[in-house]
Protein backbone atom coordinates (compact mmCIF):
# COMPACT_ATOMS: atom_id res chain seq x y z
CA UNK A 1 0.00 0.00 0.00
CA UNK A 2 1.46 3.41 -0.47
CA UNK A 3 2.52 5.94 2.24
CA UNK A 4 -0.66 8.12 0.98
CA UNK A 5 -3.14 5.21 1.62
CA UNK A 6 -1.81 4.25 4.60
CA UNK A 7 -1.84 7.62 5.96
CA UNK A 8 -5.89 7.64 4.97
CA UNK A 9 -6.23 4.62 6.89
CA UNK A 10 -4.13 5.83 10.11
CA UNK A 11 -6.35 9.01 10.22
CA UNK A 12 -9.99 7.12 9.32
CA UNK A 13 -8.88 4.27 11.76
CA UNK A 14 -8.20 6.95 14.37
CA UNK A 15 -11.39 8.94 13.27
CA UNK A 16 -13.52 5.81 13.67
CA UNK A 17 -11.42 5.37 17.16
CA UNK A 18 -12.85 8.39 18.06
CA UNK A 19 -16.25 7.98 17.02
CA UNK A 20 -16.53 5.27 19.23
CA UNK A 21 -15.20 7.34 22.46
CA UNK A 22 -18.07 10.03 21.27
CA UNK A 23 -20.62 7.03 21.33
CA UNK A 24 -19.64 6.09 24.75
CA UNK A 25 -20.01 9.51 26.10
CA UNK A 26 -23.79 8.77 25.53
CA UNK A 27 -24.13 5.01 26.07
CA UNK A 28 -21.97 4.40 28.77
CA UNK A 29 -24.14 6.96 31.10
CA UNK A 30 -27.38 5.84 29.39
CA UNK A 31 -26.62 2.35 30.99
CA UNK A 32 -25.99 3.58 34.21
CA UNK A 33 -29.22 5.82 34.03
CA UNK A 34 -31.15 2.87 33.39
CA UNK A 35 -29.83 0.09 36.02
CA UNK A 36 -29.10 2.72 38.83
CA UNK A 37 -31.08 5.65 38.33
CA UNK A 38 -28.75 7.61 39.84
CA UNK A 39 -27.28 11.41 38.02
CA UNK A 40 -25.02 11.28 40.74
CA UNK A 41 -23.53 7.23 39.60
CA UNK A 42 -23.32 9.05 35.99
CA UNK A 43 -21.35 11.44 37.05
CA UNK A 44 -18.93 9.16 38.29
CA UNK A 45 -18.92 7.14 35.37
CA UNK A 46 -18.46 10.05 33.28
CA UNK A 47 -15.02 11.08 35.63
CA UNK A 48 -13.74 7.94 35.94
CA UNK A 49 -13.18 7.66 31.79
CA UNK A 50 -12.37 10.94 31.30
CA UNK A 51 -9.34 11.35 34.46
CA UNK A 52 -7.47 7.97 33.28
CA UNK A 53 -7.77 9.45 29.60
CA UNK A 54 -5.89 12.50 30.94
CA UNK A 55 -3.35 10.95 33.36
CA UNK A 56 -2.48 7.78 30.52
CA UNK A 57 -2.08 10.37 28.15
CA UNK A 58 1.42 11.91 30.12
CA UNK A 59 2.42 9.11 32.00
CA UNK A 60 1.72 5.70 29.73
CA UNK A 61 3.67 7.47 26.86
CA UNK A 62 7.14 5.89 27.81
CA UNK A 63 6.00 2.50 28.14
CA UNK A 64 4.45 3.16 24.49
CA UNK A 65 8.00 4.35 23.15
CA UNK A 66 9.72 0.88 24.49
CA UNK A 67 7.00 -1.59 23.38
CA UNK A 68 6.54 0.15 19.94
CA UNK A 69 3.89 2.80 18.22
CA UNK A 70 1.99 0.59 16.47
CA UNK A 71 1.76 -2.38 18.45
CA UNK A 72 0.81 0.08 21.63
CA UNK A 73 -1.89 1.14 19.27
CA UNK A 74 -3.25 -2.08 18.34
CA UNK A 75 -3.20 -3.57 22.15
CA UNK A 76 -4.90 -0.17 23.32
CA UNK A 77 -8.16 -0.21 20.64
CA UNK A 78 -8.24 -4.15 20.99
CA UNK A 79 -8.23 -3.61 24.55
CA UNK A 80 -10.66 -0.74 24.41
CA UNK A 81 -12.82 -3.30 22.68
CA UNK A 82 -12.76 -6.18 25.08
CA UNK A 83 -13.90 -3.65 28.26
CA UNK A 84 -16.90 -2.46 26.13
CA UNK A 85 -17.71 -6.07 25.13
CA UNK A 86 -17.71 -6.90 28.86
CA UNK A 87 -19.69 -3.84 30.06
CA UNK A 88 -22.51 -4.61 27.52
CA UNK A 89 -22.83 -8.41 28.83
CA UNK A 90 -22.06 -8.69 32.02
CA UNK A 91 -24.14 -6.03 33.41
CA UNK A 92 -24.79 -7.96 36.53
CA UNK A 93 -21.42 -7.08 37.50
CA UNK A 94 -22.56 -4.32 39.65
CA UNK A 95 -21.58 -0.55 39.82
CA UNK A 96 -17.80 -0.86 41.21
CA UNK A 97 -16.61 -3.26 38.27
CA UNK A 98 -18.78 -0.81 35.41
CA UNK A 99 -16.26 2.10 37.07
CA UNK A 100 -13.24 -0.08 36.97
CA UNK A 101 -13.89 -1.42 33.43
CA UNK A 102 -15.01 2.11 32.18
CA UNK A 103 -11.59 3.72 33.60
CA UNK A 104 -9.55 0.88 32.61
CA UNK A 105 -10.82 1.46 28.80
CA UNK A 106 -10.35 5.60 29.35
CA UNK A 107 -7.12 5.01 30.00
CA UNK A 108 -5.91 2.85 27.09
CA UNK A 109 -7.91 5.57 25.05
CA UNK A 110 -5.68 7.95 26.21
CA UNK A 111 -2.40 6.17 25.25
CA UNK A 112 -3.58 4.60 22.21
CA UNK A 113 -4.67 8.37 20.88
CA UNK A 114 -1.39 9.60 21.61
CA UNK A 115 0.72 7.06 19.69
CA UNK A 116 -1.74 7.02 16.56
CA UNK A 117 -0.93 10.82 16.72
CA UNK A 118 2.79 10.35 16.87
CA UNK A 119 2.62 8.10 14.06
CA UNK A 120 0.77 11.12 11.72
CA UNK A 121 4.05 12.14 10.93
CA UNK A 122 6.35 10.06 9.60
CA UNK A 123 3.19 8.54 7.48
CA UNK A 124 2.48 11.96 6.34
CA UNK A 125 6.43 12.51 5.21
CA UNK A 126 6.36 9.48 3.62
CA UNK A 127 3.60 10.53 1.37
CA UNK A 128 4.82 13.56 1.10
CA UNK A 129 1.70 15.18 3.06
CA UNK A 130 2.52 19.18 4.25
CA UNK A 131 2.18 18.59 8.28
CA UNK A 132 0.49 22.07 8.77
CA UNK A 133 -2.42 20.56 5.82
CA UNK A 134 -2.69 17.56 7.29
CA UNK A 135 -3.20 18.86 11.25
CA UNK A 136 -6.11 21.17 9.90
CA UNK A 137 -7.33 18.20 8.26
CA UNK A 138 -7.84 16.19 11.07
CA UNK A 139 -8.90 18.97 13.00
CA UNK A 140 -11.90 19.06 10.90
CA UNK A 141 -12.94 15.69 10.38
CA UNK A 142 -12.47 15.35 14.45
CA UNK A 143 -14.96 18.10 14.65
CA UNK A 144 -17.61 16.25 12.67
CA UNK A 145 -16.92 13.53 14.67
CA UNK A 146 -17.45 15.50 17.89
CA UNK A 147 -20.48 17.46 16.03
CA UNK A 148 -22.51 13.72 14.97
CA UNK A 149 -20.87 11.51 17.54
CA UNK A 150 -23.24 12.21 19.79
CA UNK A 151 -26.30 12.19 18.16
CA UNK A 152 -25.21 9.02 16.54
CA UNK A 153 -25.24 7.14 20.27
CA UNK A 154 -28.39 8.40 21.30
CA UNK A 155 -29.70 6.94 18.02
CA UNK A 156 -28.27 3.92 18.21
CA UNK A 157 -29.80 3.57 21.87
CA UNK A 158 -33.48 3.97 20.85
CA UNK A 159 -33.02 1.92 17.37
CA UNK A 160 -30.83 -1.17 18.86
CA UNK A 161 -31.16 -0.64 22.76
CA UNK A 162 -28.46 0.11 25.16
CA UNK A 163 -26.90 -3.27 25.04
CA UNK A 164 -26.41 -3.04 21.32
CA UNK A 165 -25.07 0.47 21.13
CA UNK A 166 -22.37 -0.54 23.69
CA UNK A 167 -21.32 -3.42 20.91
CA UNK A 168 -21.33 -1.34 18.17
CA UNK A 169 -18.96 1.09 20.20
CA UNK A 170 -17.30 -2.02 21.16
CA UNK A 171 -16.62 -2.51 17.20
CA UNK A 172 -15.27 0.94 16.46
CA UNK A 173 -12.46 0.23 18.50
CA UNK A 174 -12.06 -3.51 16.69
CA UNK A 175 -12.05 -1.86 13.64
CA UNK A 176 -10.02 0.47 14.40
CA UNK A 177 -6.85 -1.93 15.66
CA UNK A 178 -7.58 -4.24 12.74
CA UNK A 179 -6.93 -1.18 10.00
CA UNK A 180 -3.81 -0.11 11.58
CA UNK A 181 -2.90 -4.02 12.11
CA UNK A 182 -3.32 -4.75 8.23
CA UNK A 183 -2.91 -1.96 6.65
CA UNK A 184 -0.31 0.62 8.14
CA UNK A 185 3.32 0.08 8.38
CA UNK A 186 4.66 3.57 9.74
CA UNK A 187 8.38 3.85 8.47
CA UNK A 188 10.88 2.46 10.86
CA UNK A 189 12.82 5.09 13.14
CA UNK A 190 16.27 4.15 14.65
CA UNK A 191 16.23 3.81 18.40
CA UNK A 192 19.04 5.95 20.31
CA UNK A 193 22.14 3.55 20.93
CA UNK A 194 22.45 2.22 24.55
CA UNK A 195 20.06 0.73 26.71
CA UNK A 196 16.60 1.46 26.80
CA UNK A 197 15.75 4.90 29.57
CA UNK A 198 14.57 3.55 32.62
CA UNK A 199 10.77 4.93 33.24
CA UNK A 200 11.18 7.96 35.35
CA UNK A 201 14.08 9.38 33.40
CA UNK A 202 11.83 8.69 29.94
CA UNK A 203 9.45 10.47 31.37
CA UNK A 204 11.46 13.44 33.15
CA UNK A 205 12.88 13.86 29.98
CA UNK A 206 9.26 14.89 28.41
CA UNK A 207 8.15 17.30 31.10
CA UNK A 208 11.75 18.61 31.00
CA UNK A 209 11.83 19.34 27.21
CA UNK A 210 8.57 20.81 27.29
CA UNK A 211 9.39 22.88 30.13
CA UNK A 212 12.53 24.56 28.22
CA UNK A 213 10.64 25.39 25.18
CA UNK A 214 8.69 28.41 26.44
CA UNK A 215 6.69 29.26 22.62
CA UNK A 216 5.72 25.57 22.71
CA UNK A 217 4.53 25.96 26.59
CA UNK A 218 2.48 29.32 25.75
CA UNK A 219 1.02 27.81 22.88
CA UNK A 220 -0.66 24.85 25.18
CA UNK A 221 -1.38 27.02 27.69
CA UNK A 222 -3.69 28.96 25.24
CA UNK A 223 -5.25 26.29 24.21
CA UNK A 224 -6.42 24.71 27.35
CA UNK A 225 -7.49 27.97 28.47
CA UNK A 226 -9.82 27.88 25.28
CA UNK A 227 -10.79 24.55 25.62
CA UNK A 228 -11.89 25.91 29.67
CA UNK A 229 -14.01 28.68 28.02
CA UNK A 230 -15.26 25.92 25.20
CA UNK A 231 -16.52 23.63 27.95
CA UNK A 232 -18.21 26.27 30.34
CA UNK A 233 -20.13 27.58 27.85
CA UNK A 234 -21.41 24.64 26.61
CA UNK A 235 -22.08 23.28 29.98
CA UNK A 236 -23.26 26.09 31.51
CA UNK A 237 -23.04 29.73 30.11
CA UNK A 238 -25.04 29.10 27.40
CA UNK A 239 -27.61 26.82 28.49
CA UNK A 240 -28.55 29.91 31.20
CA UNK A 241 -28.36 32.58 28.68
CA UNK A 242 -30.45 30.94 26.29
CA UNK A 243 -32.95 30.12 29.43
CA UNK A 244 -32.92 33.93 30.69
CA UNK A 245 -33.29 35.42 27.59
CA UNK A 246 -34.90 33.35 25.31
CA UNK A 247 -37.15 31.44 27.98
CA UNK A 248 -36.88 28.33 26.66
CA UNK A 249 -34.29 25.85 25.16
CA UNK A 250 -35.20 26.27 21.52
CA UNK A 251 -31.70 28.14 20.87
CA UNK A 252 -29.57 26.28 22.38
CA UNK A 253 -28.63 24.33 19.45
CA UNK A 254 -28.76 27.13 17.37
CA UNK A 255 -25.90 28.90 19.41
CA UNK A 256 -23.92 25.39 19.85
CA UNK A 257 -24.61 24.73 15.91
CA UNK A 258 -23.05 28.32 15.17
CA UNK A 259 -19.94 27.80 16.48
CA UNK A 260 -19.45 24.13 14.89
CA UNK A 261 -20.54 25.63 11.61
CA UNK A 262 -17.79 28.55 11.90
CA UNK A 263 -15.00 26.10 12.81
CA UNK A 264 -15.84 23.67 9.94
CA UNK A 265 -15.76 26.73 7.04
CA UNK A 266 -12.98 27.45 9.20
CA UNK A 267 -11.22 24.23 9.25
CA UNK A 268 -11.97 24.00 4.86
CA UNK A 269 -10.31 27.70 4.53
CA UNK A 270 -7.82 26.73 6.72
CA UNK A 271 -6.50 24.00 5.24
CA UNK A 272 -6.83 25.18 1.36
CA UNK A 273 -4.30 28.79 3.10
CA UNK A 274 -2.98 27.28 5.65
CA UNK A 275 0.71 26.77 4.72
CA UNK A 276 1.05 30.04 3.04
CA UNK A 277 -0.20 31.91 6.23
CA UNK A 278 2.04 33.46 9.06
CA UNK A 279 2.13 30.99 12.09
CA UNK A 280 2.56 33.34 14.76
CA UNK A 281 0.08 36.27 13.82
CA UNK A 282 -2.39 33.43 12.49
CA UNK A 283 -2.39 31.30 15.92
CA UNK A 284 -2.62 34.84 18.02
CA UNK A 285 -5.39 36.23 15.80
CA UNK A 286 -7.08 33.06 15.98
CA UNK A 287 -6.72 32.40 19.83
CA UNK A 288 -8.02 35.94 19.94
CA UNK A 289 -11.06 35.75 18.08
CA UNK A 290 -12.12 32.09 19.49
CA UNK A 291 -12.36 32.63 22.93
CA UNK A 292 -13.32 36.29 24.51
CA UNK A 293 -15.95 37.89 21.60
CA UNK A 294 -18.27 35.04 22.24
CA UNK A 295 -18.25 35.78 26.07
CA UNK A 296 -18.46 39.43 26.12
CA UNK A 297 -21.48 38.93 23.22
CA UNK A 298 -23.37 36.95 25.51
CA UNK A 299 -22.35 39.18 28.55
CA UNK A 300 -23.82 42.46 27.06
CA UNK A 301 -26.47 41.12 24.61
CA UNK A 302 -29.83 39.48 24.63
CA UNK A 303 -30.20 39.79 20.62
CA UNK A 304 -30.09 36.01 19.27
CA UNK A 305 -28.83 37.02 16.28
CA UNK A 306 -26.00 38.83 17.58
CA UNK A 307 -24.90 36.14 19.43
CA UNK A 308 -24.97 33.55 16.93
CA UNK A 309 -22.50 35.79 14.24
CA UNK A 310 -20.31 35.99 16.95
CA UNK A 311 -20.18 32.37 18.22
CA UNK A 312 -20.20 31.79 14.19
CA UNK A 313 -17.13 33.49 13.50
CA UNK A 314 -15.08 32.58 16.87
CA UNK A 315 -15.61 28.74 15.40
CA UNK A 316 -13.52 30.62 12.22
CA UNK A 317 -11.04 31.45 14.57
CA UNK A 318 -10.52 28.39 16.92
CA UNK A 319 -10.04 26.39 13.50
CA UNK A 320 -6.52 27.98 12.79
CA UNK A 321 -5.04 27.39 16.48
CA UNK A 322 -5.28 23.25 17.36
CA UNK A 323 -3.43 22.77 13.47
CA UNK A 324 -0.99 25.04 14.74
CA UNK A 325 -0.14 23.63 18.18
CA UNK A 326 0.36 20.18 16.40
CA UNK A 327 2.32 21.07 13.77
CA UNK A 328 4.93 22.76 16.23
CA UNK A 329 4.52 19.91 18.46
CA UNK A 330 6.03 18.15 15.32
CA UNK A 331 8.26 20.03 13.79
CA UNK A 332 9.97 21.43 17.24
CA UNK A 333 10.08 18.34 19.33
CA UNK A 334 12.80 15.80 18.26
CA UNK A 335 11.78 12.46 17.08
CA UNK A 336 12.88 10.59 20.18
CA UNK A 337 10.90 12.75 22.67
CA UNK A 338 7.40 13.18 19.97
CA UNK A 339 5.65 10.36 22.14
CA UNK A 340 5.85 11.13 25.61
CA UNK A 341 6.17 15.02 24.68
CA UNK A 342 2.99 14.73 22.82
CA UNK A 343 1.26 12.50 25.25
CA UNK A 344 2.16 15.57 28.29
CA UNK A 345 0.68 18.16 25.84
CA UNK A 346 -2.56 16.68 24.93
CA UNK A 347 -3.15 15.65 28.73
CA UNK A 348 -2.49 19.83 29.20
CA UNK A 349 -4.28 20.88 26.78
CA UNK A 350 -7.15 18.59 27.78
CA UNK A 351 -7.51 19.85 31.66
CA UNK A 352 -8.80 22.51 30.90
CA UNK A 353 -12.14 20.84 29.94
CA UNK A 354 -13.19 19.83 33.30
CA UNK A 355 -12.01 22.94 35.39
CA UNK A 356 -14.22 24.87 32.79
CA UNK A 357 -17.22 22.97 33.53
CA UNK A 358 -16.47 23.38 36.99
CA UNK A 359 -15.33 27.03 37.12
CA UNK A 360 -18.55 28.15 35.13
CA UNK A 361 -20.72 26.21 37.78
CA UNK A 362 -19.08 28.02 40.12
CA UNK A 363 -18.82 31.44 38.94
CA UNK A 364 -22.70 31.81 38.01
CA UNK A 365 -23.78 30.99 41.45
CA UNK A 366 -21.10 32.95 43.03
CA UNK A 367 -20.98 36.23 40.50
CA UNK A 368 -24.60 35.57 38.04
CA UNK A 369 -24.16 35.04 34.93
CA UNK A 370 -23.11 38.85 33.11
CA UNK A 371 -20.24 39.39 35.87
CA UNK A 372 -18.83 35.70 35.32
CA UNK A 373 -19.16 36.23 31.43
CA UNK A 374 -17.07 39.48 31.62
CA UNK A 375 -14.37 37.45 34.61
CA UNK A 376 -13.61 34.74 31.91
CA UNK A 377 -13.40 36.79 29.19
CA UNK A 378 -11.09 39.32 30.75
CA UNK A 379 -8.98 36.08 31.77
CA UNK A 380 -9.48 34.54 28.78
CA UNK A 381 -8.38 38.05 26.83
CA UNK A 382 -5.73 38.46 28.91
CA UNK A 383 -3.92 34.54 28.40
CA UNK A 384 -4.62 34.52 24.39
CA UNK A 385 -2.70 38.03 24.13
CA UNK A 386 0.25 36.88 26.76
CA UNK A 387 4.02 38.30 26.10
CA UNK A 388 4.74 33.88 25.68
CA UNK A 389 3.77 34.40 22.68
CA UNK A 390 5.60 36.73 21.47
CA UNK A 391 8.74 34.40 21.49
CA UNK A 392 6.74 31.67 19.50
CA UNK A 393 9.13 32.94 16.00
CA UNK A 394 12.68 31.83 17.99
CA UNK A 395 14.05 29.64 15.16
CA UNK A 396 16.45 27.74 17.53
CA UNK A 397 14.47 24.78 19.56
CA UNK A 398 16.25 23.55 22.64
CA UNK A 399 18.12 20.69 22.52
CA UNK A 400 17.35 17.94 24.72
CA UNK A 401 19.55 17.27 28.15
CA UNK A 402 21.01 13.86 28.20
CA UNK A 403 20.69 12.92 31.95
CA UNK A 404 17.80 14.39 34.18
Amino acid sequence: MTPRRQLVVLVGADLISNLGTRISVVTIPWLVLVSTGSPTKMGLVAFAETLPYLLSSALGTPWADRFGLRRTSILCDAGSAVAMVVVALTPWLGFAPLVALVAVAGALRGIGDRVKHVMFRPVAEAAGVPLIRLTSAYDGLSRVVTLFGAAVGGVLIAVFGVTEAILIDAATFAVCALLIGVLVRPPATPSPPGPPENYLRALRGGFGYLGRDRPLLGMLVVVSALNMVANASVAVYIPVWVARELHGPSGLGLVLAAFSAGALLGNVVFTALGPRLPRRLTFLVGALIAGTPRLVALAISDDLPVVLVVTFLSGIGIAAVNPLLGVALYERVPAELQTRVIGIAGSLAFVGLPVGALLGGWSVDALNLTPALLLMAAFCLLVTASPLLARMTTPSRPTPATTP
